[in-house]
């Protein structure tokens, strides 16, 4: 099948971080159909990585298998495939698994395919790959780049922000110490702190993506937290000094999640840019220098309308193809 029928098989497998047993064991049996060597890992219980293989190989392209929810099933037309992981990051995989069919088709061994699980999440499929890797001279790790080739992407730092005060009635408010009003206030403090920027990534950015606070409107709230999400270009160390820092003793900071931003290498002949998002790569490590690079646009990843171009499809298969013979030079 080509890179558009497998793009939307693939879409119709749902995996949703947590879920992609069913996507790995179909790949497998897939990439083993086409003549490849295919190894099945679990990161975590019920959660297979897949690696496959041509020989020995010093060259790997990569992605990840889960999407993020809800499940939505395929669909097209003339232009366009529909549905979850459409561009993040099921049509990445044709797109990849269509490449090596065609360096098969050219006589060329020693490469590989290593698609991970839970990089929406924690990178826990990385991680798991990255204790035990191939020996890779070159990682080609496919995210949502509208094909042109990444000189960086923004790091990760994700933290919690959590309250406590004293519950009471709210006709006497003076019973009680309002979590809410804690939270909120040292939200207001960390919205006004400077964010770091740097030449090649831009700036450092802030989403409070969580509030979670009370149990009814006439209850004074004991509790209140939220997460809130930073987009690093710089380590997250200091930055976190700086949040504690803001917070004071208005509530407890806890730090949930850090990716490192990176600075990736430029290849004659591809068009670049500089992502915002955070990728597997810096739990890829132990895989090789690498690259990233993809098809589709980050702008409809993780939405209602997610879609790939077919014509960016196909001209993902042909950078892939032109990549690897140029790293095999």
């Amino acid at each position: 099948m080509n890179s558009i029928e497998l793009t939307r098989q693939l879409i119709d497998i749902e995996s949703i971080s947590g879920n992609e047993k069913a996507v790995a064991y179909f790949l497998r049996d897939h990439l083993q159909s086409l003549g490849a060597r295919v190894e099945i890992e679990e990161a975590e219980p019920n959660r297979p990585n897949v690696f496959a293989s041509w020989g020995q190989p010093d060259i790997v392209l990569s992605t990840h298998t889960d999407t993020v929810p809800p499940f939505i099933g395929s669909s097209e037309d003339d232009q366009f495939v529909y549905g979850r992981g459409a561009c993040d990051a099921k049509g990445i995989i044709a797109a990849q698994v269509e490449a090596a069919s065609r360096l098969r088709a050219e006589g060329i061994n020693d490469f590989g395919l290593l698609y991970v699980v839970g990089e929406e999440r924690n990178s826990a499929g990385a991680a798991a790959a990255n204790r035990r890797p191939r020996g890779t001279r070159y990682l080609i790790n496919g995210e949502p780049t509208e094909n042109r080739l990444a000189l960086g992407t923004k790091g990760a730092l994700r933290v919690e922000i959590e309250a406590t005060g004293r519950a009471a009635h709210s006709a006497y408010p003076e019973l009680g110490e309002s979590a809410t009003d804690k939270l909120l206030e040292a939200l207001n403090r960390l919205r006004s702190i400077a964010l770091p920027e740097d030449p090649v990534l831009g700036k450092t950015t802030c989403n409070i993506g969580i509030l979670q606070a009370g149990i009814a409107p006439n209850v004074i709230p004991d509790h209140a937290r939220a997460e809130l999400m930073y987009r690093l270009v710089g380590p997250g160390e200091p930055l976190l000094a700086s949040i504690r820092a803001a917070v004071g003793n208005l509530a407890a900071v806890k730090k949930l999640l850090e990716i490192p931003p990176v600075k990736l290498s430029s290849m004659d002949g591809l068009e670049t840019t500089v992502v915002a998002f955070a990728t597997d790569i810096p739990s890829l490590s132990a895989w090789g220098q690498p690259f990233l690079i993809g098809p589709g646009s980050i702008h409809v990843a993780h939405t209602d309308h997610e879609r790939i171009a077919k014509a960016e499809l196909v001209q993902a298969t042909e950078i892939y193809v032109k990549m690897v013979k140029k790293l095999k030079q």
